[in-house]
């Protein structure tokens, strides 16, 4: 797949691509999520193994709250570039 074109431009064409990548990580954060809190379900509290899947959960929480701002910069990067695909095409 290629993602950018003529000198490093992000089309509209790309956005499907990478709106699937988001869908595929939502889901994977997700899953991963529920397996840390089964496991940690089945921890006894201030153990070893119940800290590091509170760590873990706690990991996987901050990656999940970036998703909305990586977001809005790839669709400001698209914006940009057809504004600026526009203007020197014009």
């Amino acid at each position: 797949m290629k993602l950018f074109g003529k000198k490093g431009q992000l089309g509209i064409g790309n956005l499907l691509p990478i709106g699937i990548t988001f869908v595929v990580l939502a889901i994977a954060l997700g899953l991963g999520a529920t397996v840390l809190d089964s496991v940690q379900d089945g921890q006894t509290s201030g153990t070893y193994a119940y800290n590091i899947s509170d760590n873990g959960l706690d990991s996987v929480d901050e990656v999940a709250s970036w998703m909305p701002t990586v977001a809005l910069v790839v669709v400001a990067v698209v914006i940009i570039g057809l504004v600026m695909l526009f203007m020197r095409n014009r």
